[in-house]
């Protein structure tokens, strides 16, 4: 047993017990009260997580811990991936894909300026920046990946989603806000119905009828995909030289486990779209996945090293969302975008396409959540690959 812990490290079936019990009471958490939702269920999961290993009560370390890292993260990329058709997303919302697409860049100038002022202040900063592209570009998914990629310490990944996760509920708050601001009523215009279709709402978050042969085809397929991809790659790293910095830059990209898998997951959506539509569940089962993930993440760290660290990566989180809006802002007036969809195209980046739809359907803006809901999935499919992008272009600036 691990000394000073109550439960010990290779106690397998107890700490998944907890791992499972505490992500699930997250999402009721999220899901029935208007406090947790504010704070966000991964906030919930991480926070409670470290309170039982920095009170002793399970070990910050265990192969189930590995387990997570090395099949559940890398399960769950797909699973969140088979609604993204990026075929689909051109033809249905390409005004909102452009105004998506300027967000996703103005994350990627925040990051590195970002980098450049804080760098020698927070450590790993090359990583995190990383992290936070593939997150404000596509989601909790891209972070996970991207994390578990870059081997980024636990301690600074938990410091990371504290800092992000606060300052993105002040984030919604600010969008919910400015569409009523006199200057933006001047500046930008609208000519989206605000309609109080209460039923259509309510439709929209009715659950899903998922059957048993969904689930299993979900996971099949999931599987399938993480199999081939990480097999290729090893593959691919034996065969590939190494010897010199294009090759490895050549290596990082084609031979990288997760980038192969995001690819892999794209293209097989493109070819067998209408199957990967119809599958019911797999969105539902992958975001599971990641909030056993935040519960995991949340274990090995301190609350010593996340008070000493969280409000510099508040300052560098804060430093990003001001790029990413400012710049949909500026360019969205220049070519005569609506307020609605860059607001909804920025949100969409930085926290993804459930909470976009979900502003979209507050601010009673119906005719926009099925393109936003689109338009964010894209996210997901190029989030790995702007992160993994930063991350070389740091490591350059460093």
């Amino acid at each position: 047993m691990y000394v000073g812990t109550v439960i010990a490290k290779d106690d397998t079936w107890l700490l998944w017990a907890i791992i499972i019990l505490w992500a699930t009471v997250s999402l009721v958490l999220e899901q029935h009260y208007r406090w947790a939702s504010t704070i966000s269920g991964a906030i919930i999961a991480l926070v409670g997580a470290m309170a039982l290993s920095n009170f002793k009560i399970i070990p910050t370390a265990s192969p189930v811990y590995d387990t997570v890292w090395d099949y559940i993260v890398p399960l769950s990329i797909p699973l969140l991936l088979f609604n993204s058709n990026i075929i689909k997303i051109w033809k249905e919302s390409r005004r909102l894909l452009v105004i998506f697409l300027i967000a996703s860049v103005g994350t990627m100038i925040g990051t590195v300026v970002g980098f450049i002022v804080l760098q020698q202040w927070i450590p790993y900063l090359a990583k995190i920046g990383a992290m936070m592209t593939g997150s404000y570009i596509g989601g909790r998914v891209n972070f996970a990946a991207l994390s578990a990629k870059l081997n980024t310490p636990e301690e600074m990944i938990s410091a990371t989603v504290v800092a992000d996760n606060s300052v993105m509920a002040l984030y919604f708050l600010l969008l919910i806000a400015i569409p009523a601001l006199p200057i933006i009523k001047r500046h930008y215009h609208t000519d989206y119905a605000t309609t109080d279709n209460e039923q259509e709402q309510q439709n929209y978050w009715q659950p899903k009828k998922i059957q048993l042969l969904d689930i299993a085809l979900s996971i099949t397929c999931a599987i399938l995909l993480v199999a081939g991809s990480f097999k290729l790659s090893e593959v691919l790293q034996a065969w590939l030289p190494n010897n010199n910095l294009i090759w490895n830059i050549v290596v990082s990209f084609f031979g990288d486990p997760y980038l192969l898998l995001t690819t892999f997951t794209l293209l097989v959506v493109v070819i067998w779209g209408d199957f990967f539509e119809r599958l019911a569940g797999a969105s539902e089962i992958g975001t599971f996945f990641i909030y056993i993930f935040f519960v995991v993440i949340g274990i090995p760290a301190s609350f010593v090293t996340i008070i000493s660290t969280a409000p510099l990566l508040f300052i560098f989180v804060i430093i990003i969302l001001i790029f990413n809006l400012g710049l949909s802002l500026v360019i969205g007036k220049w070519c005569n975008f609506k307020i609605e969809e860059i607001l909804l195209a920025s949100n969409a980046t930085a926290g993804g396409p459930t909470t976009a739809a979900a502003l979209a359907i507050g601010k009673r803006w119906t005719n926009l959540v099925g393109p936003i809901l689109i338009i964010g999935t894209l996210g997901y499919v190029i989030g790995n690959y702007a992160g993994t992008l930063i991350y070389r272009l740091l490591l350059f600036l460093s």
